[in-house]
């Protein structure tokens, strides 16, 4: 038992995160777009369907668009750009 053995760490090295701030909070969101963005992970479509649900049931003057990427961990600028167009607010939802 005299062998050595190496030990690789899978997990490597953790990218480093510059913090942002959020976004200022609107007054109110009558009359406002709001993106919920079904960001493609299980179950994130049953959960955005829900919140889209409560939307209308609580706060029916607000307007919900669903959208969703075009793939799951993958930047979408056609995305991000027709938010920033249309929208007033979004909310991104990655299920269950």
């Amino acid at each position: 038992m005299a062998d050595l053995i190496t030990v690789h760490d899978p997990r490597g090295y953790a990218p480093k995160v510059t913090g942002k701030r959020l976004a200022n909070r609107l007054p109110s969101l009558d009359g406002k777009v709001v993106y919920l963005v079904d960001c493609l992970f299980d179950n994130s479509a049953a959960f955005i369907e829900q919140l889209r649900q409560w939307f209308e049931t609580n706060l029916p003057k607000v307007e919900t668009r669903i959208i969703r990427p075009r793939e799951s961990w993958v930047d979408d600028p056609d995305m991000r750009k027709t938010i920033a167009a249309d929208g007033s607010a979004a909310i991104l939802g990655v299920g269950l």
